[in-house]
């Protein structure tokens, strides 16, 4: 990567040239009260481009400047890459083919339903990478509401702002005689018509990866604000005519202009899964007769009502603008996949059985991710809407038979586990209602119980990632075997207790007392991987014995993008279970730290190659911690269950200054559908939500000095930090409501009560504070501190 390492050597130069010029000076407490007081709105803090600066090697977020309203059915990016590819949009790209329609929720799953427009002059060119135009990050406006580039190429301004499933497109062009639109419907199966009466062009792509019926459609219909010199269309190998409509693998349009210098045109755009109509009512209903600056102003307003809930204040911008960021990522997926229909209905275009149901859907979330903190984070502040998520979960079930993992649209043949367990028992347990739960229960149950009519192909090879592979030798033995031909079977029997912790207490919830009983009782499977000669968990095979050669350095091969130092922690349910499996609370310790302090070495056989998870732990100098993917992120906090609260605070700050920031490299690895995102959220709050279904959440090290949230019902919660400061980070007391509070963790129930949580902060450790045994979290060795 020569040229990252050119930028990075020049920005050292102009860093240090600026130390030598200008020594810095502190900024007395008034005049940063001052400073933040004269800030942007919170909303203006965001940087889209975070995480941009990625690829298929290397991940710093892996992510897209999204233009979007949150959990928006459709997002608008530009494109620098190649049509087609997961990586649309790098931050390394010099040019850009176009501004597409994308429903993405990550490269390694790829796009679908996607079309894009893009406006060029002069002599027409309409295959993506003739038509593509050198661009500069300095011409560049990415905002979440919004999007501007200038087109140097071809002296156009290309804006657009979003719906959640229109927009509207502002092209500025030059004196041209020769101006042009062009909508590209990609390859993957695709109409246009083109309307001169109407100025309208309309159609249908069919482009996707996978997880749809065969009736599959993204209906949409473009209107302009300016008539047609010229319209014509283009078949699948380019060629232009004035045919009015096309179809085919890869078809498109282009209409033009004569236009004269600062000349805007403007297209209003809307689509729908369900049909052409309805595209057509989402364009009336989301945008109607509003030009575009309405609605830009309207995005940015709905993006600033949420951004309200949570108001810090701290003079360090920079983490302010890395808070905000990540929350913008964290409320952008899962995206809604429902509609209104005309007589006011929600309804959705079912991505599992192909018909048109009443009710809420929402999609493209992989559960392995986001149950950890995203979902939490939903039943905290969101639940009505997290009540709307459920209600899709509920339809996903009856429309397919099964629960979601990994959806987009539909079931995708992706990642591992039964996950959904978790954000389901968590929103429960933690006080959402409005949704079907015993449905969702039976559901839960036939995941844990039956392998039996997952879907499959015409080759019989299952083509969802749902139910539980190996459940049936799960249950008899209590874990999938190594031997018996099931890849990552150690990670699967680990995340299947885990789900079997949830639907016990669900089942007790709802008063199911031997179902309780029972997935009690194998929510204590992770001792049967535990080994106790290496100290870490291990693949067995199906006689009892260990999986041979065992080498804890292994990604892959029993664990899940991981080896046995990530997945070892993975027992959320019981942490003192796992303490003592260890040798009691100061082993536990002891082999916490040593995660840390273990040398990046790692055997990469079981994949043939360094994949990219493995290079981002390898290239961060925080030793085994491999914070860049998910099954690990947790474990700073696990420090709080063993009597050194202390040592979580020094990690989770230590993670948050190291690995995070809102810049194109900003994120230690994937940032995966907001949890990346949420884990930084949760942790610049102070606390962070570790045992699903349990409404506790760990206490960390609080980041800013003041924030203020707005909680459901519209309670105020403050949270303070005296003397917080980037050397202040360790807790010395706390406080809520005035009440000395020493546990090293909080409970739903409080923060949505509302009040005043105070921190004060010091720069040397108090290793007394939370540290008592009777201070520690819940676990189901030791409840005692069960809410």
């Amino acid at each position: 990567m020569r040229h990252r390492v050119i930028a990075a050597l020049r920005g050292t130069v102009a860093a240090v040239a600026s130390i030598a010029l200008v020594a810095p000076v502190p900024l007395s407490a008034q005049a940063a009260a001052k400073a933040e007081a004269h800030a942007p709105p919170s909303i203006d803090l965001v940087n889209p481009l975070m995480g941009t600066d990625s690829d298929y090697t290397l991940s710093y977020g892996n992510t897209y400047p999204a233009v979007a309203v949150p959990w928006g059915m459709n997002f608008w990016t530009p494109v620098t890459g190649k049509p087609g590819s997961g990586w649309g949009y790098t931050y390394d790209g010099n040019k850009i083919n176009g501004i597409k329609q994308t429903h993405q929720p990550s490269p390694w799953m790829n796009d679908y339903a996607a079309f894009a427009l893009m406006a060029t002059t002069g002599a027409l060119k309409v295959k993506a990478d003739e038509r593509a135009s050198w661009y500069s990050h300095k011409a560049e406006e990415s905002r979440p509401y919004s999007y501007k580039v200038y087109l140097a190429d071809y002296d156009v301004t290309a804006e657009v702002a979003p719906t959640n499933r229109a927009a509207q497109f502002r092209f500025t062009f030059p004196e041209s005689d020769d101006a042009h639109i062009i909508l590209d419907g990609y390859a993957g199966g695709s109409m246009v018509s083109v309307d001169p009466v109407k100025r309208r062009i309309t159609g249908y792509v069919r482009n996707n990866h996978g997880g749809v019926p065969g009736n599959f459609h993204n209906y949409f219909v473009a209107e302009f604000d300016h008539a047609f010199t010229v319209s014509r269309t283009w078949d699948d190998n380019g060629q232009i005519a004035a045919t009015p409509v096309r179809e085919g693998d890869h078809v498109g349009a282009v209409v033009s202009f004569k236009t004269r210098k600062g000349e805007q045109v403007g297209v209003k755009v809307a689509s729908s899964f369900i049909s052409l109509d309805q595209a057509e009512r989402n364009l009336r209903g989301e945008i109607g007769g509003d030009g575009f600056e309405q609605t830009k102003a309207k995005a940015k307003a709905v993006w600033q009502r949420e951004f309200d809930r949570i108001e810090v204040s701290d003079p360090d911008i920079d983490n302010r603008r890395t808070f905000y960021s990540a929350l913008y990522r964290m409320l952008q997926f899962p995206r809604m996949f429902h509609e209104v229909d005309a007589k006011g209905q929600t309804v959705h275009y079912s991505p599992y059985d192909g018909k048109v149901h009443p009710g809420f859907l929402y999609t493209d979330n992989g559960f392995w991710d986001t149950w950890r903190a995203v979902f939490p984070f939903f039943a905290l502040m969101y639940p009505e809407r997290d009540s709307e998520i459920m209600q899709g979960l509920v339809n996903t079930y009856k429309e397919s038979g099964w629960l979601p993992e990994w959806a987009s649209p539909g079931h995708r043949d992706v990642m591992i586990g039964s996950n959904s367990a978790n954000l389901i028992a968590d929103a429960y347990l933690n006080g959402v209602r409005g949704f079907d739960v015993e449905t969702l229960y039976e559901a839960m149950v036939k995941n844990a119980t039956t392998s039996q009519g997952r879907p499959v192909d015409k080759k019989g090879n299952v083509v969802g990632a749902v139910g539980r592979e190996g459940v049936e030798y799960y249950n008899r033995l209590g874990y999938v075997p190594y031997d018996v031909g099931i890849n990552e079977n150690a990670a699967r029997s680990l995340e299947y207790a885990t789900a079997d912790f949830s639907i016990s207490r669900l089942a007790s919830a709802l008063g199911k007392t031997e179902d309780a009983k029972l997935y009690a009782a194998r929510a204590q499977n992770y001792r049967k991987l535990y080994d106790t000669q290496s100290g870490w968990m291990r693949g067995r095979n199906q006689d009892g014995s260990w999986s041979t050669p065992f080498n804890p350095y292994k990604w892959g091969d029993a664990f899940t993008e991981g080896n046995a130092l990530h997945y070892s922690w993975s027992v959320m349910q019981d942490v003192q279970g796992l303490a003592d499996l260890m040798g009691g609370k100061d082993a536990f310790v002891k082999r916490l730290d040593s995660v840390f302090t273990t040398p990046p070495i790692f055997d990469d056989s079981y994949y043939g190659q360094t994949i990219h998870e493995i290079r981002e732990m390898q290239i961060v100098d925080m030793g085994q911690y491999a914070h860049g993917n998910q099954p690990i992120q947790h474990m700073p906090y696990l420090y709080d269950w063993a009597g050194a609260p202390w040592k979580t605070q020094y990690h989770v700050r230590d993670v948050m200054k190291k690995l995070y920031a809102a810049t194109p490299d900003g994120y230690p690895g994937d940032e995966d559908n907001g949890q990346t995102s949420a884990w930084y959220v949760f942790s610049a709050l102070g606390f962070y939500p570790v045992t699903p279904a349990v409404g506790q959440y760990a206490i960390g090290s609080p980041l800013f000095r003041t924030v203020k949230l707005t909680m459901p019902g519209g309670k105020p919660l403050t949270i303070e930090a005296a003397n917080n400061g980037p050397g202040n980070v360790y807790i010395q007391s706390a406080s809520f409501n005035g009440t000395p509070h020493d546990k090293p963790w909080l409970t739903r129930e409080a923060l949505q009560k509302g009040g005043t949580l105070r921190f004060v902060m010091g720069s040397t450790p108090n290793r007394k504070w939370g540290a008592a045994s009777s201070a520690a979290p819940f676990s189901m060795s030791a409840p005692v501190a069960k809410p």
